[in-house]
């Protein structure tokens, strides 16, 4: 068996396509006890499963589906963390595993810096595209996240900055 190579870069097509999923909020990874602070609350048991987390002194969040088109028709799919009001968090939860979760739409802040970009902070709304799965990130008053969403990026230059 061949391993189909990219025309543009050389590389095995197979890694293009690529998904990075943030373990922790950036401001939770910076605090002495991340997710294990007193009253730190996870939705599952760790925050690899969790899909919502809130850290007293730090932040409610949730996570999010940011996908950026490359050239080439490849993608990366970042699995970040946003920012939410508390009160936001408390709707979340109440709508996750109901009929009514794929009409939720959130607005927060990227709690996670993008490789290449940082962008750390970016006001980003969220939307539910797939009841399945996270809510995506899609759109951004932020100008920089909104090409983030909306351009096409080199591959090779995303691609590097990735794991």
């Amino acid at each position: 068996m061949t391993t189909q190579l990219c025309s543009c870069c050389g590389q095995p097509a197979d890694v293009h396509d690529r998904q990075a999923r943030f373990r922790l909020p950036d401001p939770v990874l910076n605090t002495r006890k991340q997710h294990r602070a007193r009253g730190a609350w996870l939705s599952h048991g760790t925050p690899d499963d969790s899909v919502m987390m809130q850290v007293p002194g730090v932040g409610a969040f949730v996570r999010a589906l940011l996908p950026v088109k490359l050239t080439g028709g490849f993608s990366a799919t970042f699995g970040v963390w946003v920012a939410l009001d508390p009160a936001d968090l408390q709707r979340t939860f109440a709508v996750w595993s109901r009929p009514e979760y794929q009409n939720l739409r959130l607005q927060g802040w990227l709690a996670n810096a993008l490789p290449a970009w940082g962008l750390l902070a970016a006001p980003v709304e969220l939307e539910v595209r797939d009841p399945e799965q996270t809510p995506y990130c899609a759109e951004s008053t932020d100008p920089k996240l909104a090409k983030v969403l909306t351009e096409i990026w080199p591959h090779q230059d995303v691609l590097a900055e990735l794991p």
